[in-house]
């Protein structure tokens, strides 16, 4: 059998319980066609690149899956028809991941707000107290403060 990667955005007005059932229905829908899911991972409300179908959000939720091609058929022909799915993808794969993806993976990354006091700036000062003055003390810029020598 096939590995494949099943991808597919839920309307932002759903409720988590609802995608929940979304993504069983897709199970169902794979298991009882013989084929077999490995993993499935919801990665949340998350916002779009541009609107589809008056959605600026979506409901994301991935489906590692080892079945056969005419499985994938059916399980795109179902999602197709279910008005609550307004994008999917269905990718093969050589191999599917063993542990959480990276979209799973980047959620457990520190925010930015989390660096420390100072963030990444380490033992520098505050900018006014850099050497070298002020723009005034170091002369004319060429740009704008000084004539070009053919002129």
């Amino acid at each position: 059998m096939a590995l494949y990667e099943h991808v597919f955005l839920a309307r932002q007005d759903l409720a988590q319980a609802q995608v929940d059932a979304l993504a069983e229905t897709a199970t169902k829908i794979v298991e009882d066609n013989q084929g077999k899911v490995t993993k499935v991972e919801t990665w949340g409300l998350r916002s779009l690149a541009y609107k589809i179908a008056k959605n600026r959000k979506a409901h994301y939720v991935q489906l590692n899956i080892d079945a056969p091609g005419n499985v994938i058929a059916e399980l795109e022909r179902q999602t197709q028809i279910n008005e609550d799915i307004i994008r999917y993808m269905t990718v093969k794969v050589d191999e599917l991941e063993a542990g959480p993806s990276v979209m799973m993976r980047k959620q457990d990354r520190p925010e930015r707000g989390d660096r420390g006091p100072r963030g990444d700036r380490g033992d520098r000062g505050p900018r006014g107290d850099r050497e070298g003055g002020s723009r005034d003390d170091r002369g004319p810029r060429r740009d704008r403060d000084e004539a070009p020598a053919g002129e």
